[in-house]
């Protein structure tokens, strides 16, 4: 009955358009390509138009004509393209969820370091003994499944699970809009916490192979289980998707201005103390006379912190360093300051704060301060070959690391030199040469460093 409605209207509709073949031919298409019909429901309606169109034009042109003056002809074909758009918007929510992923296959060489063995936390592939490495195995899934709500899931099968290798859960969350601009969203569920530029920006994106240790040291792997509210009116919005559109490695759209709580240890872990972190941040991209994006924000946390601990040599003669009942004071401030790639561009961030740190004689945990940021510089250039990323990057931390057992101090003191080509849009290859001047084993007691080293990082990422 349905088709019927739409051939019959089709059919007057394209004798008010001239009364011709191409003119419902015409329409038809204009139709494919706003989605009112898909491809197969045109190739009905043709058939169906062309059996049922009069022998004669000339004599049942004018009757048509008269009927489409009408208030009941104006309104015939509204009314099917009404029908249309409301059934299409009745899809099942699974058919609104998009798929998408990449993955990164990495191969790091070793060439000299002195003192301690280098142990870099976020990058397993930085060892003596280690080959080819699958680093991120991402699989994300994400959509509008309801006019104001959106959800995110995003799976590892990468990640480090016990020992070995599985499958782990990084994202898991929906976003509420409470208007229907969605300025105004609330999160809940596991996701990154809006601290620092570098820890939002997602690892397909980001240029360098790993997240600058000073930042990312606040929240190893990015994400916790939290409940966020962010604001980002409407033209922050269109300027955040024009910095994606034009490929600048944006962020993503964390709030003009964002706030919460979260658990405080870490993504897939349960909480401990019982006590949330609190988190604000705030960010805006003001858009220069000369076209080019720059992108200054702020942020701050606080919360207590249980730390990990066991005997520091693991062979008895110590005790577990005492890190409190309920925790240790666990609070930092920072500054961000992004200006994108248009060809060149700036990236700097610094944080200052207080955290757990291992004491001098490993007997106990206390809150002690820190500091540290990283001075980044790179450019984009298009070219025939493809994209490319070319940067410099100075990484520098002095701090407790307090996602390691027993939280011992740290020293970071690096150089990065690399390049990321695409010669396609699917695929991503990457070299990086990084100078360490001095890096802290935080692994290994008694937690010497390791000092000039020099390591060559080699990736191909593929995105689907």
């Amino acid at each position: 009955m349905r088709m019927k409605t739409i051939t019959a209207t089709l059919t007057l509709a394209g004798f008010c358009l001239g009364a011709q073949a191409q003119s419902n031919d015409a329409l038809l298409d204009v139709l494919i390509k706003k989605g009112v019909l898909t491809k197969d429901e045109a190739a009905s309606v043709r058939k169906e138009a062309a059996d049922a169109k009069p022998a004669d034009t000339t004599t049942s042109l004018r009757p048509l004509e008269a009927y489409a003056e009408t208030e009941e002809g104006k309104s015939a074909l509204d009314r099917m393209l009404d029908d249309k758009l409301k059934s299409r918007s009745k899809d099942k929510w699974y058919e609104k969820v998009k798929l998408a992923g990449y993955t990164q296959v990495r191969y790091t060489s070793l060439m000299n370091q002195s003192g301690a063995v280098l142990n870099v936390p976020n990058d397993g592939s930085a060892r003596d003994r280690e080959s080819l490495r699958i680093r991120r195995g991402r699989i994300k899934f994400s959509g509008d499944v309801a006019e104001r709500l959106y959800l995110y899931a995003q799976m590892d099968f990468a990640a480090s699970v016990g020992g070995g290798f599985g499958v782990q859960m990084r994202d898991l969350y929906g976003d509420i809009s409470l208007d229907a601009d969605k300025e105004y969203r609330i999160r809940l569920g596991q996701s990154k916490v809006p601290f620092g530029f570098v820890n939002l920006q997602s690892s397909q994106n980001r240029a360098p192979l790993e997240r600058a240790d000073a930042l990312n040291s606040a929240l190893e792997n990015e994400r916790d289980l939290a409940a966020f509210f962010y604001w980002t009116p409407k033209r922050v919005q269109d300027r955040f998707k024009e910095i994606k559109k034009l490929g600048l490695k944006h962020s993503g759209n964390y709030g003009m201005f964002g706030f919460g709580v979260y658990n405080g240890q870490g993504p897939n872990r349960n909480d401990v103390n019982g006590l949330v972190h609190t988190v604000v941040r705030a960010s805006y991209p003001f858009q220069l006379k000369n076209g080019r994006f720059l992108e200054v924000g702020a942020q701050a946390y606080h919360g207590e912190f249980q730390v990990s601990t066991a005997d520091p040599d693991g062979a008895g003669p110590l005790a577990a360093p005492d890190a409190g009942r309920d925790g240790v004071r666990d609070q930092r401030a920072g500054l961000s300051f992004i200006l994108y790639p248009q060809p060149w561009g700036l990236e700097a961030e610094w944080n200052i704060g207080r955290g757990p740190t291992l004491s001098g004689d490993s007997l106990s945990v206390g809150s002690e301060s820190l500091h540290g940021g990283y001075l980044m510089a790179y450019y984009k250039a298009d070219t025939g070959w493809g994209r490319f990323f070319p940067y410099a990057r100075w990484n520098y931390y002095d701090g407790g690391r307090k996602f390691a057992t027993n939280a011992p101090a740290s020293v970071v003191n690096e150089m990065d030199f690399g390049v990321e080509w695409s010669p396609w849009k699917f695929v991503e290859v990457a070299i990086q040469y990084t100078k360490t001047f001095e890096r802290t084993n935080t692994g290994v007691f008694p937690y010497a460093s390791t000092t000039n080293a020099d390591r060559v990082g080699f990736q191909l990422q593929m995105n689907y």
